[in-house]
């Protein structure tokens, strides 16, 4: 559940599925919280390709055309909403499946209403003839799915139990995703493969015209570096990169992804088995003399570290 006083939180970039019985109220909800170019419809995608929305003959068509829309504006960068009934588990692998692939995040917003309410609603309908079994067995499926739903992949859940719920809803918010930064616009001084060598980083910022000050490095001019990973490995003085790099991170003056070795490093932290090669031995003995807090605050910095930046208002992806 990601409500919290009347608001729904999501990511400003997900896919979207909304979850519930037939007349459960996802269609109403699409209209009033997205814009209809934001929402992919099975209704509709089955009136696009047999001129009847309620043709079950043209579902697999419909369903071929709706991935077809999703894909396009996941891979363009937009949000989309898929409004379908989506309560069977294998209906919705294909959709987390197509939001890994674009490296959207998947959200269930889950119309969990009473049966009566969604029965009531689908007989007052006059554009559909549902038989008497669909809903009940449409819920059914649903319950089942519920407690499932985190473990197929969602990292948000919002659980909608009644038509209070939806009402009172004043707003959904999108959020900001930790990788977006296009507010900022730099300058950047983009810096990697550093390996170890601290000697060399600090000749380096000096000459780009960085300055320490109460042991903080900053550029007078507010450049930033942005560190494309690999701090480790090789070099004589990884535990000198490192809590020269977190300090700078950690006071706001300095942006870092990781690479291929921090991650590895990050493994043997966590306890893992992994072989020493490329370099890492020379991390691992490096970092035996250091304290156990330092181990545990650089095994925290590396895992926190998110794949790549969008900065400066799209124009640069650091990755």
């Amino acid at each position: 559940m990601a409500r919290n006083n009347q608001q729904i939180n999501i990511p400003e970039l997900s896919l979207v599925m909304l979850i519930g019985a037939s007349s459960s109220g996802k269609s109403s909800f699409a209209r009033k919280y997205f814009k209809p170019t934001e929402v992919v419809s099975s209704d509709y995608c089955r009136g696009m390709v047999s001129d009847d929305e309620n043709s079950l003959a043209a579902s697999d068509d419909a369903f071929e055309l709706a991935r077809f829309i999703t894909a396009k504006r996941l891979k363009n960068g937009l949000l989309t909403v898929i409004d379908a009934t989506n309560v069977q588990e294998e209906s919705r692998r294909d959709w987390i499946k197509l939001a890994r692939q674009y490296h959207v995040l998947p959200v269930a917003i889950v119309f969990n209403m009473p049966e009566k309410l969604c029965t009531d609603r689908s007989l007052a309908r006059t554009d559909r003839d549902m038989a008497k079994h669909v809903i009940p067995q449409q819920i059914s499926q649903l319950k089942r799915s519920l407690r499932k739903l985190r473990m197929e992949g969602f990292r948000t859940i919002i659980e909608l139990n009644s038509q209070q719920d939806v009402d009172d809803i004043e707003e959904i918010l999108r959020t900001p995703l930790y990788n977006n930064k296009k507010q900022e616009k730099g300058p950047f001084d983009i810096i990697g493969d550093i390996h170890g060598c601290y000697d060399e980083l600090i000749n380096l910022l000096q000459e780009l015209g960085y300055k320490q000050e109460n042991e903080q490095w900053h550029h007078p001019e507010q450049r930033k570096p942005v560190f494309l990973g690999d701090l480790v490995d090789r070099g004589p003085k990884t535990p000198q990169v490192l809590k020269l790099v977190m300090d700078m991170v950690n006071a706001g003056n300095a942006l870092c992804v990781p690479g291929n070795h921090d991650v590895k490093l990050l493994k043997w932290l966590n306890g893992k088995n992994v072989q020493p090669t490329h370099g890492l031995q020379h991390s691992i003995e490096q970092l035996e003399k250091e304290t156990p807090e330092f181990r545990e605050e650089t095994k925290k910095f590396i895992d926190k570290l998110v794949s790549h930046y969008v900065l400066d208002e799209g124009k640069l992806v650091v990755a």
